[in-house]
């Protein structure tokens, strides 16, 4: 591989599906967001008027169901399309879920993490971390728990009249109520605190990481972020069959925008939530 061409090229960590379905997390996560804390927090004035301006409960109802059903959407189609990459890369279920490069938890992140703190401390040296860190793990199964919990006790709460009707107790749906509105609340707080600043306001990240909207990092980047991962495809001889054309400009304003405005949205609605959560309490 030429290094001068190397250089020019970017390697691709998310390819263009789960580019899409991020997208889709995004686009419904805060639909969501915006529709159900006009309920949760349906007597405090300010989400009264952003109610109002949406055209009432009955149309914000009518979004946060169109949400949901992205929702389970992509969730679908991302099992779906993580058992094509199986199966097209000829992968046993054991290295799937074991690999080295496997989204499951293992003892070594365990020591990444017990190896970061003392990083922070500067009782140790940065953790030479693969393709996925233990955080970034820890966010891709936060996800499948809050579809299944918040989205099972949703469907409840959707058609309550179908579900006693097939024998489930009236008191589960009250206390699907409960389930759904406090989980949904607590996933909120944790994407626009924890998950943004994991991601976006880390000192070496900050304003925004772009990458999974652009899919694709310099190899400089990638070298210091990962450096196990980049070792691991430089040995193997894989790293040139990942490398991409870097995104255009064009492209990147686009990313800038939608990125900023994502963001933007998610801490104006912590700081409303917060806001709402004293001037109930208080």
């Amino acid at each position: 591989m030429n290094n001068d061409s190397a250089k020019e090229k970017q390697y691709e960590r998310f390819d263009p599906v789960l580019r899409t379905l991020h997208f889709f997390v995004i686009i419904s996560f805060l639909t969501l967001v915006l529709t159900g804390t006009t309920i949760k927090f349906s007597g405090v004035g300010i989400f009264q008027t952003i109610s109002k301006l949406l055209g009432g409960y009955q149309v914000t109802g009518f979004m946060h169901r169109v949400a949901a059903v992205i929702t389970f959407g992509y969730f679908i189609a991302h099992l779906a399309y993580m058992f094509y990459l199986k199966r097209k890369n000829g992968k046993s279920y054991k290295y799937f879920l074991c690999g080295e490069n496997s989204l499951v938890p293992n003892k070594n992140d365990f020591k990444e993490y017990v190896q970061t703190i003392k990083w922070f401390l500067g009782m140790a040296e940065r953790p030479l971390y693969g393709k996925w860190t233990y955080w970034e793990k820890f966010d891709y199964f936060a996800v499948f728990w809050g579809v299944a919990i918040i989205g099972a006790s949703g469907l409840l709460l959707w058609c309550p009249e179908f579900f006693t009707k097939l024998g489930v107790p009236g008191a589960v749906i009250n206390i699907a109520t409960i389930i759904h509105s406090d989980e949904a609340l607590l996933a909120t707080g944790f994407i626009f605190t924890v998950h943004f600043f994991n991601t976006h306001f880390r000192p070496d990240k900050f304003p925004m990481d772009k990458v999974i909207f652009t899919g694709s990092v310099p190899l400089k980047e990638l070298k210091k972020d990962r450096p196990r991962l980049y070792k691991q495809l430089v040995e193997s001889g894989e790293l040139e069959k990942y490398l991409v054309d870097p995104p255009s400009k064009r492209f990147l304003i686009v990313v800038k925008i939608f990125g900023f405005a994502a963001l933007a949205t998610g801490i104006v609605f912590i700081i409303l939530i917060i806001y709402s959560m004293v001037f109930l309490y208080k």
